[in-house]
């Protein structure tokens, strides 16, 4: 009888839980993601890797022979047990310099590693540490287009300006107080700050930023988006907002989150022809005919708009009429009188 376990000289076979799985060594990209292994002392490492995925694992060191892999362009060592102290001989492994991706998410770090010797990097991810500072972002490659440092303890935003191709910068979940030193960052199109301490908006005249979430901070004020003009999705849930304002020249906004605020009227967005979703719901939204008039401008594009917890909804029983139950709240589409994905029953109705 041929036992089914016993690798092919092509193959590689791995234990996890009480299964046995055959891995291609011809393939470039190696996936050991899910095994729960402690090491990769039983595992073949060919030198044709390009990627190698250790994600959701048991790791707690770099095995040495990924130095050797001159290939590697990617590597994810997310959701391990890799400490400090375990990526220190990444500085000196040179053979990988040319390595684009590197993912240390969901580890046990509390700086950031050395990365210096990776001089074409494009996306690196620490996010889900215990990272106290940004403190070794400055010796990080000026490729970089995408960084991750969500869910950190990070104080302050830093040792980024030399990033002058970042794309995504994404530092959500942290413990910042200010935005700031993001002068230089021309090419970024996204900046995620959710979760934050933020009171102010400074956004440094950001004019290419195309996405920004800063939900759930401390903003009691809209103003400092006004030179955002290429901004496309504005995310401003969960904060102490009391008037919508600093809006009227962001023409070409699609999204809208302001829901879970202070406001009691729609006011600035006359002018935001383009916007798709408007997110009003848990506020304290009195007047349904003040809404209708605000998204006027809008109407040929607006799909749908949550106003779910306003009293505006609870002031007469028939306002509900023309609202529709929706996945994710109350999505009053016939406010819109038309348009695409609209009811077509007329505003004057309402």
């Amino acid at each position: 009888m041929t036992d089914r376990t016993a690798a092919s000289p092509e193959t590689n076979s791995v234990a996890s839980d009480d299964q046995t799985v055959d891995l291609d060594l011809s393939s470039d990209v190696l996936d050991l993601s899910s095994f729960q292994l402690h090491d990769l002392d039983s595992i073949e490492l060919p030198p044709s890797l390009t990627e190698l995925d250790l994600t959701a694992n048991r790791l707690t060191s770099l095995d040495p022979r990924i130095a050797n892999l001159s290939n590697l362009k990617k590597l994810s060592l997310r959701q391990n047990l890799i400490e400090d102290a375990a990526v220190e001989p990444l500085s000196s492994w040179h053979a990988l310099s040319d390595i684009e991706e590197l993912v240390f998410r969901d580890n046990k770090l509390t700086k950031i590693p050395d990365v210096s010797i990776f001089k074409s990097l494009l996306i690196f991810d620490v996010s889900f540490n215990e990272i106290t500072a940004l403190h070794g972002l400055s010796k990080v490659s000026n490729t970089l287009k995408e960084l991750y440092v969500s869910k950190n303890e990070v104080l302050k935003i830093e040792e980024i300006d030399h990033f002058h191709e970042l794309q995504i910068l994404e530092l959500g979940s942290n413990r910042l107080r200010v935005i700031e030193n993001l002068e230089t960052l021309n090419n970024l199109q996204e900046l995620w700050l959710g979760r934050n301490r933020i009171k102010v908006v400074n956004l440094c005249g950001l004019k290419c930023i195309k996405k920004i979430s800063l939900q759930s901070n401390r903003l009691t004020s809209m103003k400092g988006f006004e030179e955002c003009v290429a901004l496309e999705e504005l995310y401003l849930s969960h904060n102490g907002i009391s008037k919508m304002e600093g809006l009227s020249t962001l023409v070409n906004l699609r999204v809208l989150d302001v829901s879970s605020n202070k406001l009691t009227s729609v006011d600035d967005i006359k002018n935001l022809t383009q916007l798709e979703d408007l997110w009003l719901n848990d506020n304290q939204i009195e007047s349904l005919d003040a809404i209708a008039d605000a998204v006027a401008g809008s109407k040929d594009k607006l799909v749908t708009i949550y106003l779910e917890n306003n009293p505006c909804l609870s002031l007469k029983a028939e306002n509900r009429r023309w609202c529709r139950t929706g996945s994710e709240g109350l999505a009053c589409s016939r406010l819109l009188g038309g348009g695409h994905g609209a009811n077509n029953e007329s505003l004057n109705h309402i």
